[in-house]
C-alpha cells in the first residue's frame, strides 16, 4: 500500500521530464476480456471515433509546434502501464510510447516533449486554454467530448469494468453496489455512468484514477469504477485487488487535441497509421507486450482507424 500512496501525486499541470524507461516488470493477475458490451453513455451522434483523414501536410499548429521547438502533451503519471514514473523517476508506459511517436514525425526526435501531468478533470480545459499541444491520457472519444475537443482516430479499445477487493461481495455492475462506497475519477466516463445508474451506490469522486486504488487499500470506498485496461494496471500494483463482471461499456481512446488544430489532427492520424503497420512487429504491437504482457490478453490489435469527410 505505501508503494501506491507514494506515487499518489495530485497532479495538476505541472511540468514533468522524461525518459526511454529502464525496464519492464511483468504483472501478474489478466483481467475478463472486453466483451460485445454498448457503447458509452455519452455516446448520442453516430460514428464518433471516426477522424479526419490521416495528412502529412503542414498548417498552423505543425508550424506552431516546429517554431517552439517542443511539442507540449498532457499526460498521466499515476497510471501504471499507461503514464506512470518509473524508479528512476522518468516518465514511462503505453500512451508515453505514442506522445514520443508523434513527437519524433513532426520534430524528429522522441524528446523533443514537454510533459505535463493533468488531472481526468483538467484533459479539456487544458486544450481549450492552449496550454498543451495533445493530450494522450486514456481518453474515450465520445460525443460530449467531441463538442469541445478533436480526437484522432482511435488507438485503443477498453470498457468499464469494477475493481473489488478479492472476497468482496461485489460482484459486478449490478445490484450488489447498493450501499457500497463506488469511487470514480471526475470528468471520466465512469463518473458519467454511475451517475446515469448507480444501483444504489455511494459515488465518490476523486481528481486520479490512482487516488481511487489508495482509498479502497485504507477501506475508504467498496469498489472503483474504470476501464478495464487502467483497472489491469491497478491490480497489477496491487494483488488483493480483481475485476469482478464483465465489461459493461466499449470504450476507444483517441489523442484529444483542440477543435481548430485539423492539420495537427490529421498528422496525429498518420502517425497513427504507421504506429499500427507491421502486425505484431508494428510500433504499437511492441509497445502492448513492452507494457501488458501478463497484465491484458496476449493478442490483442489496434482498432480499425474510422475516417469521416471534411
Amino acid at each position: 500500500m505505501a508503494a501506491a500512496c507514494a506515487v499518489a501525486v495530485a497532479a495538476v499541470l505541472l511540468p514533468v521530464q522524461s525518459s526511454p524507461g529502464t525496464g519492464h516488470r511483468p504483472a501478474a493477475g489478466e483481467p475478463a476480456a472486453v466483451a460485445a458490451a454498448p457503447l458509452a453513455p455519452a455516446d448520442t451522434c453516430q460514428d464518433p471515433e471516426a477522424s479526419l483523414a490521416p495528412s502529412g501536410l503542414d498548417g498552423p499548429a505543425i508550424e506552431r509546434i516546429r517554431k517552439a521547438g517542443k511539442l507540449v502533451a498532457g499526460v498521466d503519471q499515476n497510471s501504471f502501464k499507461w503514464g506512470y514514473r518509473n524508479p528512476d523517476g522518468h516518465l514511462d508506459g503505453f500512451d508515453i510510447d505514442l506522445v514520443k511517436a508523434i513527437a519524433k514525425d513532426i520534430l524528429g526526435r522522441e524528446d523533443l516533449v514537454i510533459y505535463r501531468a493533468i488531472p481526468t478533470s483538467q484533459r479539456i480545459p487544458a486544450l481549450q486554454e492552449g496550454r498543451v499541444d495533445i493530450v494522450v491520457r486514456t481518453m474515450t472519444i465520445n460525443c460530449k467530448r467531441l463538442e469541445d475537443v478533436a480526437f484522432s482516430t482511435a488507438y485503443f479499445e477498453a470498457g468499464q469494468q469494477v475493481l473489488a477487493p478479492k472476497g468482496s461481495r461485489i460482484t459486478g455492475y449490478d445490484a450488489s453496489l447498493e450501499g457500497r462506497r463506488i469511487c470514480t475519477a471526475a470528468g471520466s466516463t465512469a463518473e458519467a455512468a454511475l451517475k446515469a445508474t448507480s444501483y444504489g451506490s455511494v459515488p465518490v469522486s476523486v481528481p486520479n484514477q490512482l487516488d481511487c486504488l489508495v482509498r479502497l487499500q485504507l477501506g475508504e470506498v467498496d469498489g472503483i469504477i474504470t476501464d478495464n485496461a487502467l483497472a489491469a494496471g491497478q491490480a497489477a500494483q496491487d494483488p488483493s485487488v480483481q475485476l469482478v463482471g464483465a465489461p459493461f461499456t466499449r470504450e476507444f481512446y483517441g489523442v484529444a487535441m483542440n477543435k481548430d488544430a485539423t492539420d495537427l489532427v490529421r498528422r496525429v492520424n498518420k502517425v497513427l497509421e504507421d504506429y499500427r503497420a507491421g502486425g505484431e512487429q508494428s510500433p504499437w504491437s511492441v509497445s502492448y507486450r513492452k507494457h501488458f504482457e501478463n497484465v491484458l490478453p496476449a493478442r490483442a490489435v489496434p482498432p480499425a482507424p474510422k475516417y469521416r469527410n471534411g
